[in-house]
């Protein structure tokens, strides 16, 4: 089975309304379609560039106002679901819970329904400069072309969670990002092609690019979407599918060939999922089914 993706190196700029916000997702999704992809990904906080639209007063938003525009965003990005009939992870968007802030990636099926996956691991900025909470529940997420799993930005750094990903039976891991300079987008980048290299799963990746600067600590932007494969031979020798131009406005596409990993997890030069010493350290499978 394949399944073709595809990943959107969001242009964060300065708008004056919703509509324009809404003009912008719909011109990569639609150039998603036009590439037949069943699956896009759009990358973390993208949907800050609402804040930028600053109050009727002509002050300044604050991360704590965006939650007010959750309504706007789940009906845009659903009717795009529905009319596209393609799954869309809209990156995520900032929600209010009991008094709490979540970063939140939102999956928008075909049929209309609508899932999350909180991030589960919170950088230090969005403590203390966003006073943002940690998610605590983990799902995969089950569609007609596979099980996948959503991990965002900093979540990929923590090998534990995508062992559980993979022991849940997903085969393919979106990753929503959003790094400010180099040392960040390389930390993402590379424990990505961990990641996909441990558990034999492909990781779609993605992150924002250009600049707000009206809006506190999204003023630099430094990303690149890419596709990244297990590191065998049946796949590119740098287990890179595709990737993007760095920091350009653009959307990459990819297949994904689900018979290659069941392949190389049997039958591959290493086997490094079934090569696990879990007599050592726990195995996740067993506790799933526990």
């Amino acid at each position: 089975m394949k399944i073709r993706v595809s990943a959107v190196q969001y242009h964060l700029h300065t708008i004056s309304s919703f509509e324009e916000f809404a003009q912008q997702c719909e011109h990569y999704v639609k150039t998603a379609q036009e590439y037949g992809s069943e699956f896009v990904l759009f990358p973390e906080f993208f949907t800050t560039q609402l804040l930028s639209i600053g109050s009727e007063q002509g002050t300044r938003l604050t991360i704590n106002e965006l939650p007010g525009f959750t309504e706007q965003y789940l009906n845009l990005f659903q009717n795009f679901a529905l009319e596209t009939g393609m799954y869309i992870i809209g990156g995520t968007h900032v929600i209010a819970r009991e008094g709490k802030l979540y970063n939140v990636a939102h999956m928008f099926y075909p049929d209309g329904r609508i899932v999350e996956q909180a991030k589960l691991h919170i950088t230090p900025t969005e403590v203390n400069e966003w006073n943002m909470s940690a998610g605590e529940d983990f799902r995969v997420f089950d569609t007609e072309k596979g099980r996948i799993a959503i991990l965002t930005c900093y979540d990929i750094e923590f090998p534990e969670i995508v062992r559980m990903a993979k022991a849940k039976g997903a085969d393919v891991i979106f990753v929503p990002s959003c790094t400010d300079e180099r040392h960040g987008f390389h930390r993402v980048r590379y424990t990505s092609h961990a990641r996909a290299i441990e558990n034999q799963v492909y990781v779609v990746l993605t992150g924002t690019v250009g600049a707000l600067p009206t809006v506190d600590f999204m003023r630099a932007n430094f990303g690149q979407a890419a596709v990244i494969t297990p590191n065998d031979i049946p796949f590119p020798p740098k287990g890179l599918q595709v990737e993007g131009e760095l920091n350009d406005d653009m959307v990459v596409t990819a297949d994904l060939d689900l018979e290659l990993l069941y392949e190389v997890r049997e039958r591959g030069s290493v086997t490094t999922w079934r090569d696990r010493r879990t007599d050592l350290y726990p195995d996740w499978e067993k506790a799933e089914k526990i």
